[in-house]
């Protein structure tokens, strides 16, 4: 390749390397770039990473890519990495902390200068081994109790605030709030925001609170069909999250009941497609997509040695009102 250039191999070596950006004239990268596509050369990322020491791939770790919550994150890192000359690595915890402790592992011994974790569980084993390991980590929309890593994630205790002041500003006292697994950070942040929110609206006024057994739809119609076949049923139903929220609907066209007309419901995260669903979700959106571009920032932040602050980062999130939800009076 140097010869069909015309120009020393260690030359043509600095041309190609992206690290070493104006070092060769633009008229000499031209020629030995032109002879590597003729010749048909790629470069071997693998010997590179040995000789440098970088790998040029960020690993990033999620605990559930049916989740679709989680695509868009995904994309606002790839596409931010991508913009920076990095790739990344992909790996799914299925939500199994020992999964997840096998692959931070494996991405480390694939030489990923970086970690983008959204891990399984308040209590990870796999985000406490990275500690003093040097790898630049940013965690994202779940975090872990006690751990030193910058974070990005929606405003969950605002959008939970909002939601609430919506049901009760519509009237509604009796509302319940379908929260998911106590062993996740998502839980409790919202949760909190919703006990703090209720005590300044609804001060001497019982509250109903039932933790569902995952974030899925058969959580939420499980949790639901026990809470609705009682007599002393709410007015209103908060849930966790969309996927919470579509269980809610299945157990209410179950049981009879109309939404919005007897039972008002609104979700958290605003997943695609809860604007065609039957009546339309009323949610919180998030914005996952800039969430993920903001975690990738900060990763690169990190990797090139520049101060982050603050080191959580939390991103507006808003209420959409939508169909699922209507004033007291006309629920009872």
């Amino acid at each position: 390749m140097a010869e069909l250039a015309g120009v020393h191999p260690a030359t043509a070596s600095r041309a190609l390397n992206p690290d070493l950006p104006g070092r060769i004239s633009e008229e000499t990268t031209r020629k030995v770039v032109e002879a590597a596509r003729r010749l048909g050369y790629r470069p071997d990322p693998t010997a590179r990473s040995l000789r440098t020491r970088r790998s040029g791939v960020v690993g990033v770790v999620v605990p559930d890519l049916l989740n679709p919550v989680l695509p868009p994150i995904v994309r606002g890192i790839e596409e931010t990495l991508w913009e920076a000359g990095l790739g990344c690595l992909l790996a799914d915890t299925d939500n199994r902390p020992d999964r997840e402790t096998a692959l931070v592992e494996e991405l480390r011994a694939r030489r990923c200068e970086g970690l983008i974790i959204a891990t399984a569980a308040r209590q990870s084993e796999a985000v406490a081994s990275l500690i003093d390991s040097g790898i630049p980590t940013v965690l994202v929309t779940r975090e872990p109790d006690d751990h030193p890593f910058p974070f990005v994630g929606g405003d969950d205790e605002a959008g939970v605030e909002a939601a609430l002041e919506h049901l009760v500003g519509l009237g509604h006292r009796r509302i319940a709030y379908l929260t998911g697994p106590t062993d996740l950070s998502t839980t409790v942040r919202r949760l909190m925001a919703f006990r703090q929110m209720w005590e300044r609206l609804l001060p001497g006024v019982r509250r109903t609170v039932v933790h569902t057994e995952g974030f899925t739809v058969a959580a939420g119609r499980k949790a639901s069909l026990d809470l609705l076949s009682g007599e002393d049923r709410p007015t209103a139903i908060l849930a966790g999250n969309d996927m919470i929220a579509l269980g809610v609907y299945e157990t209410l066209q179950t049981l009879g009941i109309d939404c919005p007309r007897e039972i008002s419901v609104v979700g958290h995260n605003d997943m695609p497609f809860m604007d065609q669903v039957h009546p339309p979700l009323t949610t919180v959106t998030i914005p996952q997509y800039e969430v993920g571009r903001e975690a990738a920032r900060l990763l690169l932040d990190i990797r090139e040695g520049r101060e982050v602050t603050p080191t959580r980062r939390l991103l507006p999130t808003r209420l959409v009102v939508r169909g699922s939800t209507a004033p007291a009076s006309v629920a009872h």
